[in-house]
């Protein structure tokens, strides 16, 4: 079959990969200038770096499979993680049961249920039972409303604003389990992480570059105007003022770009794509001339306008950013949030407070540089029994499919799972192809 694929993220070249691997032809459109999709970079003293931070669980096995494929399984580095929380004015650090035991900010009770009841999710396989309830109830019975006010609340506020007590329990699950899942044991439980020199974009690039040495096209700086359809079937994709045919077409596109390009979706699919709601994703990245913590990642559980505090550089030595210390201040938003109107200054000067909230000596003559990147496909919003809302990888229209992060569930949008979309609905796509399905 001859393809058509809209988006150069790590869904669409996995796709596209597989898809050859079964002797299709493929061609890309990104709207972008370069391939990767949420894992684009910028450059910092000389090194890439991502846009929105990255790391890997040891648990990510499919992006390690990739990276080692494609030749930088010596690049890979597995490095002891700094975990933290800031609750009242205070950095505690928060990694392993010791850590718990000592969290202050609320009382030892507290500490208890809230470490019994992470080692109760660990152990539950089954995402389904917890559909029915939103991860506020479920925490605020199981830990106490002292413990989920001090961390799970303001941590579900920060990533969901006003709609965080709709969030289901599944994604909060989701987390804790896959969170445990990729730490050694033993008493200390210690956390590795993994990340790529170079930066992830190094893998993805080679993917995209293995792509075009097998056949497929990308088209950059090439975005999809519409996705045509004629008499219930996909006739290819109209981009760059011309239309293109392809016997069967995939979009890897966030749902709110997917209802502009393909207006011809049953109304009953349509609407399952518009009963999701998405938080904006934005990252003030700072270059300072020093640390601001000794923190790789800190959760934000006070009243912060940002509910993280991520220091690449206590992860990856600011000696491969030109002795850059580099700082990613992250915050979730609604559409028509305030900041989304911002520049890097403007957001930096209401974050300013903030800032000395994690250390009260910071000056902004530290600051060397600062960016602000924003996504409106960041983070879908996932409720109870979201299930229900998940598209069909099959659009109704014949030929037509999507694979995006609202059909994730239960897992949460990353790497390894996006890289595995991209599969699975290849070989679905292969699968039609061959008359063993019917849409």
């Amino acid at each position: 079959m001859n393809i058509g694929i809209v988006g150069a993220g790590i869904a669409g070249l996995a796709a596209a990969r597989t898809l050859q691997d079964h002797g299709h032809r493929v061609t890309i459109f990104e709207g972008r200038p370069d391939v990767g999709g949420q894992v684009v970079t910028f450059d910092v003293g000389g090194e890439p770096l991502e846009c929105f931070y990255h790391h890997l669980f040891t648990n990510d096995t499919t992006v390690v499979r990739y990276i080692e494929e494609l030749g930088l399984g010596d690049q890979l580095r597995w490095i002891d993680s700094k975990v933290g929380i800031l609750r009242n004015g205070r950095v505690f650090p928060f990694v392993t049961p010791m850590d718990l035991l000592r969290f202050t900010a609320i009382p030892l009770t507290s500490r208890i249920r809230l470490g019994l009841a992470a080692l109760w999710l660990r152990r539950q396989g089954d995402w389904k039972k917890y559909e029915e309830v939103t991860a506020r109830q479920w925490m605020e019975r199981a830990v106490g409303k002292k413990a989920f006010a001090a961390v799970w609340g303001p941590l579900l506020r920060g990533k969901f604003a006003g709609q965080a007590d709709q969030v289901g329990m599944t994604w909060l699950w989701g987390k804790v389990y896959l969170r445990f899942a990729s730490r050694s044991g033993g008493a200390g439980m210690k956390e590795q992480l993994g990340y790529l020199e170079g930066s992830f974009m190094a893998y993805i690039r080679k993917l995209a570059a293995l792509v075009e040495e097998r056949g497929g096209a990308i088209h950059l700086d090439t975005p999809v105007d519409e996705v045509v359809v004629e008499e219930g079937a996909v006739q290819g994709i109209r981009a760059g003022g011309q239309v293109h045919p392809f016997d069967r077409v995939l979009m890897t596109t966030p749902n709110t770009i997917t209802r502009k390009i393909a207006p011809s979706l049953p109304a009953g699919y349509a609407a399952i794509l518009d009963s999701v709601r998405y938080q904006w994703a934005t990252c003030l990245v700072l270059a300072l001339d020093r640390p601001l913590s000794g923190i790789y990642w800190l959760n934000i559980a006070d009243q912060l306008p940002f509910v993280a505090c991520v220091e690449h550089t206590n992860f990856i030595p600011p000696e491969r950013y030109g002795g850059n210390h580099i700082v990613y201040l992250s915050n979730y938003v609604p559409p028509g949030h305030p900041v989304l109107e911002m520049d890097a200054e403007a957001v930096f000067a209401s974050y300013l407070d903030g800032i000395r909230q994690v250390n009260p000596g910071f000056d902004p003559s530290w600051v060397r540089q600062k960016w602000l990147f924003k996504d409106p496909g960041g983070q879908p919003v996932i409720t109870t029994h979201y299930s229900r809302s998940i598209p069909d990888l099959r659009t109704g229209v014949d030929g037509l499919y999507l694979a995006n992060t609202t059909q994730i569930y239960p897992e949460d949008r990353g790497q390894n799972y996006s890289l595995l979309l991209g599969e699975k609905v290849a070989l679905l796509m292969h699968a039609d192809s061959a008359g063993r399905f019917s849409i």
